[in-house]
């Protein structure tokens, strides 16, 4: 049996890379080329970069910084940002990125995450959908780097996008993203429950026991961003990723 797949989130800002704290105060953690040849070394299952700011600077994806970065890394890599229509998704695919992480244009183009289903596979498309409680307690969707509220559900999202071809859900808690207390379970659950494809839980993990809640609750991966670049109470800058020993152990 696989063993579901633990996923580093990095987060582009320019041309360096940053971890932020309910999307909020981005720090710097170093070069995106340095970082991939770490987890190179490290085998990690799989990389997503997202552009934290391509969306709100109404700019399409840094191409070249790209290029450059998917000619060193060795494992299946996943991006987001900025990215608008097909020939930024066809211009992504000619460079090396496997898959396309749609967000803000899902929620405003829905029509773009079929044509790119038809055009890459659905294995290709990934939903990344960004949550938040609201006073009330209900889950909405916030789009443009979680700055605009839709008022939309993720779990009726979710299944929309499902049917419009898409073929993994990234559900993001912003409430615990970069907290390392542990994901929204509730929330993952629930999407989970809702959808075929596979769903990416991400937001929270401090922890690899962290990771296997995730599963638990449904998901069939489990990316983090702090866990995998801050070590101690200081939150000292340092790349790392569990073992496949480690993994194997707490993610049976």
């Amino acid at each position: 049996m696989i063993r579901p797949r633990v996923i580093p989130c990095m987060l582009l800002k320019g041309e360096g890379l940053v971890k932020t704290v309910k999307f909020k105060d981005p720090k710097y953690l170093g070069d995106p080329i340095n970082i991939v040849r770490i987890f190179n070394d490290k085998e990690v299952d799989e990389l997503i970069f997202l552009d934290i700011l391509a969306t709100t600077e109404n700019r399409r994806p840094n191409f070249e910084l790209l290029k450059k970065i998917t000619s060193e890394c060795f494992m299946p890599l996943g991006y987001g940002g900025g990215i608008r229509d097909m020939d930024d998704v066809r211009q992504l695919l000619s460079i090396g990125v496997e898959k396309f992480v749609l967000n803000t244009s899902a929620v405003e183009n829905p029509a773009l995450v079929r044509a790119a289903a038809d055009h890459a596979g659905s294995q290709a498309v990934v939903i990344s959908i960004d949550v938040k409680k609201t006073l009330f307690g209900k889950y909405e969707i916030f789009t443009r780097a979680g700055k605009k509220g839709t008022g939309l559900d993720p779990v009726k999202f979710a299944v929309d996008m499902e049917k419009q071809g898409a073929g993994e859900i990234f559900i993001n808690s912003i409430d615990r993203d970069g907290t390392m207390q542990g994901y929204d379970l509730d929330l993952i659950q629930r999407v989970a429950e809702a959808v075929t494809v596979p769903v990416v839980a991400c937001g929270g993990a401090g922890n690899i026991q962290h990771l296997a809640e995730a599963v638990k609750a449904g998901a069939s991966a489990a990316a983090a961003g702090s866990m995998f670049v801050f070590q101690g109470p200081l939150r000292g800058v340092l790349i790392s990723y569990p073992t496949q020993e480690e993994l194997k152990r707490a993610i049976p």
